[in-house]
């Protein structure tokens, strides 16, 4: 039988759920004008707002911190906006002239979502996170229910135009099977958290209306497919051989190393301790990325050298005589510090954000230095530390200084073009370098990652980013020095093999994906890989990218 997909989309996480799909329902329209608040009043309506802000804050927090992961780092986020100085100071001032809250909220919320969308790139991702915010604290100030996704009694694919961080991290796996969204882009908010907790999802599905709520579809994430009412036959068995696939990769233990013995490590990425605790039940090997600026997003003064040591200390612990590979503060752009003047910015993506910190707030780069290092000779392990947004020759030289004088391994991230074609030159001074996928795709296609129209030039198997990190892979080689991938694109199986094939040394991925990558290259040679790899290279574009290196793949 033939089947016709109602639906095309852009792959965001791998994986086939066959059930009915499920709508979640439209924000709801808030704009709250009433009559005048009188002026004897003001002072109490401002303060009854911001005990509802910092109610939500307090639990999108306690979320993040069940969530653990990614999920933990956007919903602490999120917090932070509840939190926000800028944001609540603007419902001060409308309630101030005498609106009433909830009006004022949906004003001071409309002036700053202008703002980001002008700014563009991860900025305007705010928008989404910025209204949800509102919303939730403006049920809370009504006394209203949280807004939210349903919650159904069966498994569903849910189908939604978007979804807010807060809604997908609190999603159940068992419940909710698929996701399905009409905007966003595979390294949005929505796709990351969905690939921590294993949900296969299709996002910038334009055609998405055409599907009815209690319709049965079939959604293969990693064709980017749904299909409105398959065949029950075919679908049964698209669901049955993913499942047998789940519990190949189930078994999988590690080490992390293709069919026939070459070593690819698989790493986790992680936030904070129980992160790491949590990533050291699954297979992996070690941490490949540790986010430190969770430590700093919801404090209002940077924290001590002795708290920092804390926090990295746990983290070490987890994983003791393992690879713990730390990042020094990726702050900046959509990840603002309250204690740090964050100027006003165009362009803030393109702006003072990770490494670039360092230079205008002196000092602050070397007592989290000092922290690792007092952690390292409390844990006995002593990590590498690689720095964000390194973008010349002259910030690795001047960052593996810092580094070596504490006794750590220094290393940096290729986000930035400019790193990639220059890594030979980056490794005369650092010990390894870490492809962040998420930032590099962004910057080498110039296009906001959350863009559901420009979705596939978001896509990490643009043959152009490829190309990029087939340069910093064999600058590695050239140099006996590992080069590994952090970015989202480590988590996808067949994209592991890919670069695997180009010479990358490790993959570090969500603490969910572990398993999944180490058993798609414990079934692969690693000539196969190289196969893979060059096929992936030689394509114009991502689509024809992923099928060559399937096509490459196939005979093994």
């Amino acid at each position: 039988m033939t089947r016709v997909v109602a639906v095309d989309g852009t792959p965001a996480v791998p994986g086939v759920a066959y059930a009915p799909a499920i709508w979640a329902s439209p924000r709801p329209e808030v704009d709250g004008r009433g009559p005048r608040i009188a002026e004897t009043e003001r002072d109490a309506e401002k303060s009854r707002f911001r005990e509802a802000a910092a109610v939500v804050a307090a639990r999108l927090k306690e979320r993040g911190a069940v969530a653990g992961g990614v999920a933990a780092e956007v919903l602490s986020a999120n917090a932070a906006l509840a939190e926000d100085r800028g944001w609540l100071g603007a419902v001060d001032k409308l309630i101030g002239a005498g609106a009433p809250a909830i009006e004022a909220a949906v004003g001071a919320t409309e002036q700053f979502t202008t703002l980001f969308t002008q700014m563009g790139g991860l900025m305007a991702e705010r928008v989404t996170d910025l209204r949800d915010v509102r919303d939730r604290v403006v049920a809370e100030f009504a006394g209203l229910s949280e807004p939210g996704v349903p919650a159904p009694s069966h498994p569903s694919v849910l189908c939604a135009e978007d979804l807010a961080p807060a809604d997908t991290a609190g999603l159940d796996p068992t419940r909710i099977v698929g996701i399905v969204t009409v905007l966003g882009g595979p390294t949005s908010h929505t796709a990351i958290i969905a690939r921590q907790l294993g949900i296969p999802c299709v996002v910038a599905a334009r055609d998405l209306d055409q599907v009815r709520s209690d319709q049965l579809v079939l959604l293969d994430g990693a064709a980017g497919t749904l299909v409105v009412d398959p065949d029950p036959d075919e679908a049964r068995s698209a669901v049955q051989a993913a499942t047998d696939e789940a519990a190949r990769v189930a078994a999988w233990a590690g080490p992390g190393r293709t069919s026939d013995g070459a070593p690819i490590s698989v790493l986790a990425n992680v936030q904070d301790g129980a992160g790491a605790r949590a990533a050291a039940e699954t297979a992996a090997e070690g941490i490949g990325l540790f986010r430190t600026e969770l430590c700093f997003l919801d404090r209002d003064t940077e924290p001590t050298v002795e708290e920092q040591a804390e926090i990295y200390g746990e983290v070490l612990e987890a994983f003791a005589r393992h690879k713990v590979v730390i990042r020094t503060l990726d702050a900046g752009s959509d990840k603002p510090l309250r204690f740090v003047d964050h100027r006003s910015e165009a362009n803030p993506a393109l702006g003072v954000r990770g490494i670039r910190i360092a230079a205008q707030e002196p000092g602050i780069l070397e007592r989290q230095l000092d922290a690792i290092a007092l952690a390292a000779d409390r844990t006995g392990n002593r990590p590498s530390v690689m720095a964000p947004m390194v973008a010349t020759v002259a910030e690795a030289a001047s960052f593996a200084d810092l580094v070596r004088a504490r006794d750590l391994v220094p290393g940096a991230m290729i986000e930035v073009p400019a790193a990639a074609l220059h890594a030979d030159r980056l490794l005369r001074h650092v010990d390894f370098l870490s492809i962040g996928t998420n930032d590099l795709t962004q910057y080498t296609m110039a296009v906001d990652r959350m863009s559901s129209e420009l979705a596939a030039l978001t896509d990490p198997w643009q043959p152009a980013v490829l190309t990029l990190v087939a340069t910093a892979a064999d600058a590695g080689e050239r140099s006996s020095k590992p080069v590994g991938v952090c970015g989202e694109a480590a988590a996808d199986p067949l994209l592991a093999c890919v670069l695997a094939g180009m010479g990358v040394t490790s993959l570090s991925c969500a603490a969910a994906a572990v398993s999944r990558v180490g058993a798609k290259l414990s079934a692969t040679t690693k000539a196969a890989c190289e196969r893979a790899a060059e096929a992936a290279l030689s394509a114009d574009g991502p689509d024809g990218a992923r099928s060559a290196a399937l096509e490459a793949l196939s005979g093994t």
